[in-house]
């Protein structure tokens, strides 16, 4: 598991560097899950986490507030999440989650990138159940097993669990997100996390060679030069 997402953070580094939307990105996201869930953080975890990791990107707080002052007003643009997948370069398998207020328009520009690229896009489900969808909590900690009891007391679902230099991440199904963080703020007291996400991590790897890996970057970076695109998960390696 731990080696499957540090290939997926390495490729996202560079694609988020390429894509240099950062603030655009995390406004939209804010924005949407402020206006369906609520402005308050206390009140809508799904925001806290959101604003906490948005922090971490070094997201300026003025960003944050614009996003959450145009939920708080109601009115706006009426973004709606989209999932497209497919395969890439060398028969890797990828995963393009989008916020959009144009369905066509986004289906459009996303298969344009497929097909540009000698891509191949599918329905819904084509390679998403080669990958693992699930909650990632990293934090500074040693004792793991009190980390996993205090985990499997609140009956939150651990796929798995890894320590490194004095550091614990804890991966858990998406819809556990929640009543993991309760439990580790339960038992640990309130916790900074190096890592707080939802990704697709693949259950394997597509070795890319040769021609494949030049064109794969191509791709990516003509998705992440798309407005609408939030997140691009594969399973390639290099």
């Amino acid at each position: 598991m731990g080696r499957a997402y540090q290939n997926r953070k390495d490729s996202m580094a560079k694609t988020s560097d390429a894509k240099a939307k950062v603030y655009s990105k995390y406004g939209r996201e804010i924005y949407v899950c402020a206006k369906s869930g609520g402005i308050d953080p206390l009140g809508n975890l799904a925001l806290r986490g959101l604003i906490e990791r948005a922090k971490k990107d070094q997201v300026p707080t003025h960003v944050i507030e614009k996003a959450i002052d145009k939920a708080k007003g109601g009115g706006g643009e009426d973004f709606a999440p989209a999932r497209y997948e497919g395969f890439g370069p060398g028969g890797c398998k990828v995963i393009v989650d989008c916020l959009t207020d144009n369905p066509n328009r986004t289906f459009g520009d996303v298969r344009q990138c497929f097909t540009k690229t000698k891509c191949k896009i599918g329905t819904q489900g084509t390679v998403s159940h080669m990958f693992d969808h699930a909650a990632i909590l990293a934090f500074k900690q040693d004792d793991d097993e009190s980390v996993l009891e205090a985990l499997l007391a609140a009956d939150v679902d651990v796929i798995d669990i890894e320590t490194d230099a004095g550091k614990i991440t804890v991966f858990t199904p998406q819809a556990d997100y929640f009543k993991a963080k309760q439990a580790l703020t339960d038992a640990l007291g309130e916790i900074d996390y190096d890592v707080d996400e939802i990704q697709f991590l693949p259950k394997g790897t597509t070795l890319l060679t040769g021609d494949d890996v030049a064109m794969f970057e191509k791709f990516l970076d003509m998705l992440n030069e798309l407005d609408d695109v939030q997140n691009v998960f594969h399973d390639a390696e290099f």
